[in-house]
């Protein structure tokens, strides 16, 4: 419990899929954990038993559900399911790697790659909308639980917003940190906002097979 009020947030992406490992973008569409990402939900609700977690949050998407449920099971916690933590929707483009995209929709890929904020893929959803519903998700389940700790665990699109809003960070600035699989980020909420306290924190996972970090964000667009 914090002792000034704030809200202690564990901030986790869901474990590893068969479209994680494929490079395929997966945005809302409901993929499961593979083998390695339901291994990854066991160390993480392992790892996360002493951590005193008050209320378990998650998107109704089943990579993130499945991650989410392994930790309820360990803690007994209920699990909250709030569609407002899913993905971004990517419209056309979900089901498909960077390479097929690129070659699809050139001028749509590179306003993806270059982080337009008012880009959103033919079907899919703005950027900004994106960022202004993850965010506003995140702020929601904190101020339900002023001085308690609260485990999130949703998407790799949805930290990175998380992320940007809590450094100050622009929508188009080039992601320079991790959104690696179950791994763990931690955050303080005040009402000033976010602050990043750790992150990307991935100790429990040593030994699994790692993966590059979040595959529904585009490599930046060459100058």
């Amino acid at each position: 419990m914090s002792l000034d009020g704030s809200t202690r947030i564990l901030a986790i992406r869901h474990g590893e899929t068969a479209w994680n490992r494929e490079a395929r973008i997966q945005g809302q569409l409901d993929i499961p954990l593979n083998e390695t990402g339901q291994a990854q939900a066991q160390r993480l609700a392992l790892a996360l038993l002493d951590e005193g977690i008050d209320a378990l949050y998650a998107s109704d998407l089943s990579r993130a559900r499945q991650t989410a449920a392994a930790l309820a099971a360990q803690t007994g916690l209920d699990l909250r399911l709030d569609a407002q933590l899913r993905e971004r929707s990517f419209g056309v483009f979900e089901g498909h790697s960077w390479p097929e995209i690129a070659a699809r929709w050139p001028a749509q890929s590179e306003a993806w790659r270059r982080r337009d904020a008012d880009f959103g893929a033919p079907g899919g959803e703005v950027l900004q909308d994106f960022y202004s519903r993850s965010v506003a998700a995140f702020e929601r389940v904190a101020r339900a639980h002023p001085g308690q700790t609260v485990a999130v665990v949703t998407h790799g699109g949805v930290l990175d917003c998380l992320r940007r809003a809590a450094s100050r960070q622009s929508l188009s600035a080039v992601r320079s940190w991790k959104l690696g699989n179950a791994a763990i980020n931690r955050l303080l909420y005040s009402p000033e906002g976010f602050t990043v306290v750790g992150w990307n924190d991935e100790f429990h996972l040593d030994g699994l097979l790692p993966l590059a970090s979040n595959q529904d964000e585009p490599k930046p667009a060459r100058a």
